[in-house]
């Protein structure tokens, strides 16, 4: 059977598209399941305002796409969408546009008669009788009991890969052979229930056959699952050459089936170099070819390229040059692209306060006493655009910062596209950049400390533990170590968030963070805690208001009160990872430090309480100044 296109099945907000349903994932409607197809079924047609204007995340996309030999993408597109779907439900806003979706998996199973059949052997029928009312669609099964409700069988194949495929139940059943009765055969699913993992029993009806899920479960289960086919059914495409790895039997709704690949950046004042990135990509045929400053001048004489007169000659020079750099040197990963990123917002935070604009204003706030012998600067971002792109997902392995060579990227198209889908959100933030002068004393002091060498070694054990068996050279335990600084920052963020959040009103999942520590190079020393809700609730004010005068200062010292005490210590204060300990946290716990996932820039990792506050009696080690200290 088929199902009419273009039906409306449900919902998602734009930024879900980038953490949780995007291209490839499974979304769980209240009746079935379905697979975001992949970039080749969108279609903007008609609809003028899916352009999300943000040249620094374009230049950014292209150079993470270079990475695996993409092309150049031209846009980034916000999801297709038009006003009207919900007030004329038979209108092309609800039937025409929206995120392609397909049913998957692919088998059904009768909740009444445990009939188990595939969508297309003609035994269940898709309802949807109800155009106000997208989340009633469902199928049916037309048995002895009346039409009850047909569920997803909710077993899949996934290997690392990133190969997404149906159980296969009738060669499991018939332990790898056909049926000897007929060819389609109907199966029958029986779910025991139990605490002991999955207890589901399969029968054929037409030779008897039976064979428990269970089999095929665990390291010794993989033996009697066939070789992965090389599937990608958001594409419709199988691998060309195969694949050779072993498939993993999951369920359908199990979070690690799929994690996005993500790049975000925050809209940035004009004056901050936004304008010549996009200038970059327009023109990147025509200034790819000038080798001299000079050569800019006598271009922007002539009138086709009068618009060069509007940059600076040895600045626009010094992008090129950086452009032409990055596209004969090593190619970069998504993290180090992220990186990259953070440098002018850096710029823009804590530098000169440009003019503020419907993106970004921002202001300055007097840093009260005692607080000024933490902070140098304190301001309110009134306004906030932060947006993100989703340029690949990956399957079974997440993508890491840490280690961004352990996981397979998987293409979100299977042609040539020239955008990548994209959300923005607006927000407000607060920012706070420690003293520079206090902050390198402490690191000259603390970066040789046993406890910072037990977090560096951490960390290479947890690198060597996750490297992946296809990389077989050039592999560096300790390269993507976020430094000290890093450490100290994310701590004090952490702290920060969690107190704020009982002040503003916010849940703390409705924050965000972004660090600001540099390298070697160019060290920085800066926090930004923003809102990163895609509605108006993050523009209120409630946050911006905590930096206001006699209020943040109290802030600070119930988040360091707070900061000495855990009801988990001794054990959390004396925690350090030890061999063959690899995390990557010390004295850190749900308790006192932990966030929630979409807060955490780095998953609650490098935390450590002991180095903000003085805990066991290593007072040498804390960055706060004892003025402030409870």
């Amino acid at each position: 059977m088929s199902i009419r296109s273009n039906r409306r099945v449900g919902a998602v907000r734009p930024s879900h598209l980038m953490f949780t349903s995007g291209v490839g994932s499974l979304v769980d409607l209240p009746n079935f399941s379905v697979l975001v197809r992949g970039l080749d079924s969108w279609s903007h047609a008609g609809i003028t305002d899916h352009d999300i204007d943000e040249p620094r995340l374009r230049a950014a996309v292209n150079r993470s796409l270079q990475r695996h030999g993409r092309r150049r993408i031209e846009q980034l597109r916000a999801a297709p969408w038009l006003e009207g779907g919900d007030t004329d439900p038979r209108g092309r806003a609800a039937q025409g546009v929206g995120v392609p979706v397909a049913p998957f998996p692919q088998w059904l199973r009768c909740t009444a008669c445990n009939v188990l059949a595939a969508i297309d052997s003609d035994e269940f029928t898709f309802v949807n009788s109800n155009p106000r009312a997208p989340h009633e669609a469902r199928f049916v099964h037309d048995c002895k009991r009346g039409k009850p409700l047909a569920v997803a069988a909710r077993f899949t194949l996934v290997c690392a890969d990133g190969h997404l495929d149906e159980f296969p139940y009738t060669p499991y059943v018939h332990h790898g052979q056909n049926c000897g009765k007929m060819p389609r055969p109907k199966l029958r699913m029986k779910d025991h229930g139990g605490n002991q993992a999955a207890n589901v029993t399969l029968e054929c009806v037409a030779c008897g056959a039976k064979r428990n899920i269970r089999e095929a479960m665990g390291g010794r289960g993989r033996r009697h699952l066939p070789r992965c086919r090389g599937r990608h059914p958001h594409l419709g495409a199988y691998e060309r050459n195969g694949c050779d790895r072993d498939p993993v039997l999951m369920v359908a709704g199990a979070s690690n089936q799929w994690f996005p690949i993500t790049l975000s950046t925050l809209a940035l004042p004009k004056a901050k170099g936004g304008d010549i990135d996009k200038l970059l990509d327009d023109h990147w045929p025509e200034l790819e070819k000038v080798e001299d400053p000079r050569e800019l001048a006598f271009l922007a004489r002539l009138t086709r390229f009068a618009f060069l007169r509007e940059f600076d000659a040895d600045t626009l020079f010094t992008a090129i040059v950086t452009r032409k750099e990055g596209a004969t040197g090593p190619v970069p990963s998504a993290p180090d692209v992220q990186a990259d990123l953070f440098g002018p917002e850096w710029d823009a935070l804590s530098g000169p306060i440009a003019p503020p604009d419907d993106d970004f204003a921002l202001r300055a706030v007097p840093v009260p006493a005692p607080l000024d012998e933490l902070f140098s600067d304190l301001r309110q971002a009134e306004r906030l655009r932060e947006a993100r792109a989703l340029i690949g997902f990956t399957r079974l392995d997440a993508p890491d910062p840490e280690s961004p060579e352990i996981a397979t990227r998987v293409e979100l198209s299977r042609g040539t596209q020239n955008w990548v889908p994209a959300a923005e959100v607006r927000g407000e933030g607060i920012f706070l950049r420690v003293r520079d002068d206090l902050m390198a004393k402490w690191v000259t002091r603390v970066e040789n400390s046993p406890q910072m060498r037990a977090h560096r070694e951490a960390y290479g054990r947890f690198r060597t533990n996750r490297k992946s068996d296809r990389k077989t050279s050039d592999f560096d335990p300790f390269h993507g170590w976020p430094g000290t600084r890093y450490i100290a920052l994310h701590t004090l963020s952490h702290l920060l968030i969690r107190t704020i959040a009982l002040e503003c009103g916010y849940g703390s999942a409705s924050l965000a963070e972004r660090v600001y520590a540099g390298d070697a190079q160019h060290p920085r020393a800066g926090i930004l805690i923003y809102t990163a809700v895609p509605d108006s609730e993050g523009t209120l004010g409630g946050l911006v208001s905590l930096a206001g005068e006699g209020r943040f200062g109290r802030i600070v010292r119930r988040a360091l009160a707070d900061a000495e005490r855990c009801s988990a210590d001794p054990l959390c204060s004396e925690r350090l990872p030890h061999p063959p300990d690899d995390y990557l946290h010390g004295a850190a716990c749900h308790v006192c430090l932990f966030v929630s996932e979409t807060t955490c820039e780095r998953g609650n990792r490098f935390l450590d309480r002991r180095f903000i506050v003085p805990l066991c009696g290593a007072e040498e080690l804390v960055l706060t100044p004892a003025a402030l200290l409870p």
